[in-house]
């Protein structure tokens, strides 16, 4: 098959996709590129990014909003911005958060500033990113491999540096496992099995590229789970770079990836069909087979890691393994988003032998709120496990001192804990 032709919405321009986290970011627009959309990530934040935002938000919008709004406008400020070639891509939501503001607004400043004619891509999970290409179905597909494929070089870049004997070595590690797996996403005409296996091949390469890191793997480093925010917990910008200050205070950071997120959202479509009387439906069928063709992807693109997982392993099913954990504190029914999912993982990781959880998130996120109210309970059910948030803005506190004190927590907890963690055969006795 050939290359797909875009829209015209979006022909002769450059589609800019907003660096959630860099690493799915840059997948994103290799995926985009492969149908013939000129995509690029924006480049990574800087105090301008903040000053632009700040110009344009009133401080009640979340911290998320005003870095994804600054690094737009900070493409709009550059010296070869053209109007006429640029578009910019911002997805929205349902529900209670604000990010579903997120898209709407973009859109009003853009109009405000006389820039009316720059398109926003929007996609829903209504849409399946219709209008963006003409096989929206077959490119959904591969943005998630896309997405699942960046997750796994991420797991094994965590895995990885806080046991580097050579500083940087599990970085450049990344760096090449990246441009290994982009190289796959934006070729274009590849489909199917094909694509799949290539994308399994790149994997390979790439876990033998981490596997080259001079590193000593041993037993002493607290392992913290990091969940929270999905924008916030991923960009580094915004998190003042917190898993590189956890691996700097001796641990080792688990940190939550984009792939449960898309099956939070795929369940509660689930869960939304059911509530409507659409239990015996085709629409029900059809999110059915979404489910098992994207849990076949995830086992083919997680199995060359199989032993290096070992101890590491995602949820094999969400509801079973996170959502239900958590309902007597947050029932998924009722309480909407990453509350419940940062509640769920915080217990499930508490199981795979977790010696503390941060849970990072924006200030005055009300996802991050209700968690903090229910935490304690958590905790106290779950062996005392030290569970903290970090709230982050453009202002947030000392982050290096708080964590002096939670390391140490952790570092108690894990003496004490009867839950033990398995680890996979690198780690010494």
């Amino acid at each position: 098959m050939g290359r797909k032709t875009t829209t015209h919405v979006l022909d002769g321009r450059t589609l800019w996709i907003p660096r959630m986290t860099y690493i799915g970011a840059e997948m994103a627009a290799a995926v985009f590129r492969s149908v013939g959309v000129n995509a690029a990530v924006v480049p990574e934040s800087d105090d301008r990014t903040l000053q632009l935002g700040g110009l344009y938000t009133s401080g009640e919008e979340c911290y998320p909003e005003k870095i994804t709004l600054g690094d737009f406008l900070r493409i709009i400020e550059a010296d070869d911005f053209d109007a006429d070639k640029t578009a910019f891509f911002m997805p929205t939501a349902e529900g209670p958060c604000r990010f579903g503001q997120y898209s709407p607004y973009l859109r009003h400043v853009l109009d405000e500033m006389g820039y009316g004619n720059i398109p926003i891509v929007s996609p829903t999970s209504k849409n399946s990113y219709e209008g963006v290409t003409q096989h929206g179905g077959d490119m959904v597909r591969r943005l998630w491999r896309g997405l699942v494929a960046g997750d796994m070089v991420r797991k094994m870049l965590l895995k990885t540096r806080p046991y580097e004997t050579e500083p940087g070595a599990a970085d450049r590690a990344m760096e090449a496992a990246l441009r290994k797996i982009v190289g796959v996403a934006e070729t274009p005409g590849l489909h199917g099995r094909d694509h799949l296996r290539a994308l399994v091949e790149a994997l390979t390469e790439a876990r033998e590229g981490f596997h080259a890191v001079p590193a000593q793997y041993t037993r002493d480093k607290p392992l913290i789970g990091v969940v929270g925010e999905i924008f916030c917990r991923l960009n580094t910008f915004s998190n003042n770079d917190a898993v590189r200050r956890i691996e700097a205070h001796g641990g080792e950071a688990w940190l939550s990836d984009i792939a449960e997120w898309v099956w939070y959202t795929n369940w509660s479509h689930r869960d939304r069909l059911r509530r409507t009387g659409k239990r015996f439906s085709l629409s029900m069928v059809g999110a059915h087979v979404r489910d098992r063709l994207q849990s076949r992807d995830e086992n083919a693109l997680a199995e060359p890691f199989a032993e290096d997982f070992v101890g590491y392993e995602e949820p094999h099913d969400l509801f079973r393994d996170v959502l239900e954990p958590g309902w007597p504190y947050l029932p998924a029914d009722g309480a909407l988003g990453e509350m419940a999912l940062s509640i769920g993982k915080s217990i499930y990781l508490y199981h795979k032998g977790a010696d503390g959880i941060i849970d990072i998130s924006p200030f005055s996120c009300m996802n991050g709120i209700v968690s903090e109210a229910v935490y304690h309970a958590v905790a106290e059910d779950h062996g005392d496990m030290p569970i903290r948030i970090f709230y982050f803005d453009d202002a947030s506190s000392n982050m290096d001192r708080d964590l002096d004190i939670f390391m140490e927590l952790a570092a108690g907890y894990r003496r004490r804990k009867t839950t033990r963690r398995r680890y996979p055969a690198c780690f010494e006795d």
